[in-house]
């Protein structure tokens, strides 16, 4: 009777670790089930992205106010269009936001950092974020400084 009563606490500690795992994949996913409800898109375009791609957070101040939903080529403008999902509460975005691309630690995940500017008017549904900077690409980086060097 013992044994079994071993067996069984072996058992529920090993389930109580798989369910951990699993909420632990889930949040590192950016799949969380229990997600911020409600949301508004607004648009960017960049003339680089980098490594960014959906799912990738918004930030303000390190603070997640909202997702990358999708990356596609603006035809007319010849530039990657970001469309992002901001949560609802997240209602004081002016219009002359800015959104730059940033890296998560050296060579991390990227991700667009948003700064608000000092307008009046907020950005609403279907706006475009106009101030962008493009994502700092390593390679360029060295590339332009090996080319500098070269040239002296």
């Amino acid at each position: 009777m013992r044994m079994r009563t071993v067996e069984i606490g072996v058992g529920a500690f090993m389930l109580a670790g798989i369910l951990a795992l699993v909420v632990l994949a889930l949040n590192v996913s950016g799949l969380n089930p229990a997600e911020q409800t409600g949301s508004y898109k607004v648009y960017a375009r960049f003339d680089n992205i980098g490594g960014l791609t959906p799912r990738a957070k918004v930030a303000m101040s390190g603070v997640q106010i909202g997702q990358v939903t999708a990356i596609r080529i603006d035809k007319e403008m010849l530039m990657a269009e970001v469309e992002m999902e901001i949560f609802n509460d997240v209602d004081y975005l002016t219009a002359d936001t800015s959104a730059s691309i940033l890296t998560a630690g050296l060579l991390g995940e990227q991700y667009i950092g948003v700064v608000p500017g000092a307008e009046d008017d907020l950005l609403s549904e279907g706006d475009f974020i106009q101030d962008t900077q493009s994502a700092l690409v390593l390679e360029e980086l060295i590339g332009k400084f090996l080319f500098n060097k070269v040239s002296e």
